[in-house]
């Protein structure tokens, strides 16, 4: 199957590497990672270090790996860490944090704007006591199923957490997201937050890698678990270059993926047949009646448009997804469900 000629709204992971990107994934320096010796791997934990205010980086491969490192080095076994239902480290990493790492999750209720209220973080914290695992953590997540939390919901809960004596993780998959949406630097975006773990490869465009950052000590203790997790990487300056290409030149761009999705959300919205939540950022669903939705499957997969399809489906725009691809997904969805009423 030939993906230059389908247009893909699964995710923003389907992304591929521009031209420019592969040239400069070309022309790297290298080294052995492992032995801190690839230049282009120190300039990119460096530098992203800068760019989002902290005091160091470390790169790995996958954004899962750097969640992951980031909680067992925050977390010993037995203790706990405080996470939304609905967040990628409790519900879609394997469940890495207790079969690896020994930390019991404890899951909260996201709000509907994807928060979790300060009173719910408070009553989960557990009294000092044998009977129940530590709480050591509060892990957060924006941008969350697309939506944008603001800095003013970010700066309290992190400052609860910390007068409670816990540590703050970020998951910021989609952090870059959320600070072009907002206006603000990626600083601001993560302020108050002890460790952030940065995507490269979802709107970005990095092939692969993900950055974890935090103060010196922390990183270097997390360099351990990366090892054992498998994420030491040896001449990695190769990819390193691709994720230091995407932070220099593709994060005010995410601004045309939001509106690429808001115009495609406005032409869903007005199909019968369809219920469209409004974007934020890159992100939103679609919801159908399941009887469409093998039909639907079909005709999309006719025209060369793949996407996860049921009754309630996730659509993300990404760089790959032109203005023309959208108004291309309005007319053959609008199609199919002109003629899917007639039956």
């Amino acid at each position: 199957m030939n993906q230059a000629n389908w247009i893909d709204l699964r995710s923003d992971t389907v992304t591929e590497p521009s031209q420019t990107m592969r040239d400069a994934m070309a022309a790297a320096p290298v080294g052995d990672d492992v032995y801190g010796d690839d230049p282009t791997v120190n300039r990119l934990q460096d530098f992203g270090a800068e760019l989002f205010g902290y005091e160091a980086g470390m790169f790995a491969p996958s954004g899962t790996q750097t969640n992951l490192i980031a909680l067992m080095t925050h977390c010993g076994r037995g203790d706990e860490y405080l996470v939304g239902q609905e967040a990628h480290t409790y519900k879609y990493e394997g469940g890495g944090a207790a079969v690896l790492g020994s930390i019991q999750p404890q899951p909260i209720a996201n709000q509907p704007d994807g928060s979790i209220a300060l009173s719910d973080i408070g009553a989960y914290i557990k009294p000092d006591d044998m009977h129940f695992a530590r709480t050591r953590l509060l892990a957060l997540e924006n941008t969350i199923g697309g939506r944008v939390l603001g800095t003013d919901y970010m700066a309290a809960a992190t400052a609860f957490a910390h007068a409670r004596g816990l540590a703050t993780h970020l998951d910021g998959a989609r952090i870059c997201n959320a600070a072009v949406k907002q206006g603000i630097s990626l600083a601001d975006a993560v302020a108050g937050f002890d460790t952030v773990s940065v995507c490269l490869s979802k709107g970005l465009g990095a092939p692969i890698g993900s950055l974890l950052l935090g103060p010196k000590a922390f990183i270097e203790q997390g360099k351990r678990w990366r090892k054992m997790l498998g994420g030491g990487m040896r001449q990695a300056g190769v990819i390193a270059a691709a994720a230091q290409h995407a932070l220099e030149h593709n994060v005010a761009r995410l601004a045309d993926d939001h509106t690429n999705a808001a115009r495609l959300a406005e032409g869903l919205g007005a199909i019968d047949g369809l219920t469209v939540d409004t974007p934020q950022t890159n992100i939103f669903y679609i919801h159908m009646d399941q009887a469409a939705c093998d039909g639907l499957r079909a005709a999309m997969a006719r025209e060369q448009i793949r996407a996860t399809v049921g009754p309630h489906t996730r659509l993300v725009t990404h760089w790959n997804v032109s203005a023309d691809d959208v108004e291309k997904v309005i007319r053959v969805i609008s199609a199919f469900f002109s003629d899917w009423k007639k039956t």
